[in-house]
């Protein structure tokens, strides 16, 4: 789960990360009133959205009035904010963060994630903040710093010092640093994240550390622990899709092909859409309706694949483990006359009762082809999708 920048800061501010006073406005002439509030000669018009690059794009302003700050938020409510995140299609801006200025010496980054090849949390710093990490990640890769630690001991105060003195701090800014880093690394692990990015870090002139933007995302497995994070959800900058799926116990991702897939279990799903483009297509999501998949989840899974007017054909792909094939294959039968399905549909069921399963959809009377191999019906499928028969 994703939270917007002022919920970023709110959040790590409870940990003794250093903010900058801010105020949310939901229109135009909120953001006029946010500026007359701090009372800053400077401030900056922030777009809150879940996308990075939002500064490129246009989503951040600075402005030294309160009619600016109202020209500048109006900008944003008037269209998509389009950034290399978002797609070509935008994100709507429902609200900004009005924030005061600072005077800013220098720009660094920090975030901590996960390794998951190491197997351990890690921080990772460099000297080039303000820029996309990615971007660093390609042309300057010796720039990025990375302390490992342990997850159950947190990030020591010698890692934090290592760190900072490699990125050249020294006086306040250094001694700031090293319980800032301790800060961020147990957010991290307090609170189940998947990431923490702060970008920038500055260095004021005055000698400080603040936090000018914050990212943070939450391992959505963890949040049943966490009553506070589940507040911040904005269902708002979700998918449309992917929210109705979860509400129905389904793992949604929307993708930008046009084969629409219903597997059970990750792996199976992953390998499926692998199936796919090797045969050509592209896969129009990414569905797991878990290893128990009931007919009204198969139902409801139906529905969401058909909501999206790129799917010209279906591909069901089920092992019968938990759910044998036989009750699949009549929840598929169900479900597809309940949607009225219209578009090719090839199904590969494998596992317990399968020729059972098999021989329903068969004989159904409906246009279902089968197919006995993942490759064989990847082929199928695609073939369908293009206009060719199944």
């Amino acid at each position: 789960m994703k939270i917007h920048e002022y919920q970023a800061k709110e959040l790590l501010a409870k940990f003794g990360v250093p903010t900058l006073r801010g105020q949310l406005a939901h229109d135009a002439d909120g953001a006029a009133k946010a500026f007359t509030a701090l009372g800053a000669k400077v401030s900056v018009v922030k777009a809150q959205v879940h996308a990075g690059g939002r500064g490129k794009a246009g989503g951040v302003k600075l402005v030294k009035s309160a009619d600016e700050a109202k020209k500048a938020a109006a900008g944003m409510f008037a269209k998509p904010l389009v950034t290399h995140q978002t797609g070509p299609e935008g994100a709507k801006v429902r609200k900004v963060w009005i924030e005061e200025g600072c005077e800013i010496a220098r720009e660094l980054y920090l975030g901590v994630v996960l390794d998951r090849a190491a197997r351990s949390p890690v921080v990772m710093a460099s000297s080039e903040g303000g820029v996309e990490i990615e971007e660093v990640a390609e042309k300057h890769p010796e720039r990025i710093l990375r302390e490992w630690f342990d997850p159950l001991q947190g990030l020591a105060g010698y890692q934090a010092r290592r760190l900072a003195l490699k990125l050249g701090l020294s006086g306040d800014a250094f001694k700031a640093a090293v319980p800032l880093l301790q800060a961020l690394a147990k957010c991290f692990l307090d609170k189940d994240c998947s990431m923490v990015e702060v970008n920038p870090l500055v260095v004021t002139k005055a000698g400080g550390l603040i936090a000018l933007d914050a990212k943070v995302a939450f391992d959505s497995n963890g949040l049943f622990r966490h009553k506070d994070v589940l507040a911040f959800r904005d269902k708002d900058e979700e998918d449309a899709r992917e929210l109705a799926a979860s509400e129905h116990g389904l793992n949604w991702v929307s993708l930008d092909g046009d084969v629409g897939c219903m597997v059970n279990g990750a792996g199976l799903a992953m390998a499926t859409m692998d199936a796919i483009k090797l045969a050509g297509g592209f896969p129009a999501n990414f569905l797991d309706v878990g290893g128990g998949a009931t007919k009204d989840q198969v139902c409801a899974a139906f529905k969401l694949i058909l909501k999206d007017p790129k799917v010209k054909a279906v591909l069901v792909n089920i092992f019968g483990g938990i759910a044998k094939c036989d009750v699949i294959a009549g929840g598929i039968l169900a479900a597809a006359k309940e949607v009225h399905l219209t578009v090719p549909l090839v199904v590969r069921l494998e596992g317990t009762n399968v020729e059972i399963g098999r021989k329903m959809l068969e004989e159904s009377g409906m246009k279902i082809h089968t197919a006995k191999t993942i490759d064989a019906a990847a082929k199928a499928v695609v073939k369908a999708a293009h206009g060719g028969k199944a």
